[in-house]
């Protein structure tokens, strides 16, 4: 089982959110809504790409203060999104192999994971651990095979565009819990209104294994 973090476990991308338009306001700036929508489940780095020039600042400038301030707001609350827990508990109590993909820095990924009541990824990735990151595939497919794991054999949980993007992208069964923007099923992806309407059952559905075992 491959799960995204932000807006999929935790419930950070209203905080995200809040990060990038705090850093607009003091340039005097406002997002709207496209920008509001583009910078969901995207990577610090990317975000800082999209909006330097819009908001007058520099790359790097824009990246350290955004992945800065995300990190400080997550450090004093990463509130679990419904049902997030208790399905993390029934897959390690059925050992089904789990990994975390974020678009986030990986300081806030392993900062977040420590916050899952106690729950042990088998495999942590965040968005400087491959070349690419979301919603290129590089993400799932290093995840699928830190499980040894085929891709195809594999159930990503995402809640953005993006992440449903590198997913699909990468072979991966997708179900999609959307959290900020719309997600509308397709071909390969599944959508659930909430974690809580999400057990192991459901997941062994969406794809057809080779064996009993879920990843």
């Amino acid at each position: 089982m491959l799960f995204d973090m932000d807006g999929t476990l935790v419930d950070t991308e209203g905080v995200w959110l809040d990060v990038v338009e705090s850093a607009a306001v003091r340039r005097g700036r406002a997002l709207d809504a496209e920008r509001r929508k583009a910078v969901t489940g995207r990577s610090v780095e990317d975000t800082a790409a999209m909006l330097h020039t819009y908001l007058g600042a520099a790359e790097g400038e824009l990246a350290a203060e955004l992945g800065a301030d995300f990190a400080a707001r997550l450090a004093a609350a990463a509130v679990p999104r419904p049902g997030a827990l208790r399905l993390l508990a029934a897959l390690r109590a059925r050992r089904v192999p789990t990994a975390l993909v974020s678009a986030s820095p990986r300081a806030v990924v392993e900062q977040v994971a420590g916050t899952l009541d106690g729950h042990r990824f088998d495999a942590l990735f965040g968005a400087e651990d491959t070349v690419r990151t979301k919603p290129e595939p590089d993400p799932y497919l290093a995840a699928a095979a830190a499980l040894g794991a085929d891709p195809r054999q594999c159930v990503a949980v995402e809640d953005s565009p993006a992440g449903v993007a590198s997913a699909v992208a990468a072979g991966c069964r997708v179900l999609a819990v959307p959290s900020t923007e719309p997600l509308a099923e397709a071909d390969g992806v599944t959508v659930a209104g909430s974690l809580t309407e999400v057990d192991p059952e459901l997941l062994s559905s969406l794809v057809r294994w080779h064996g009993d075992t879920t990843t």
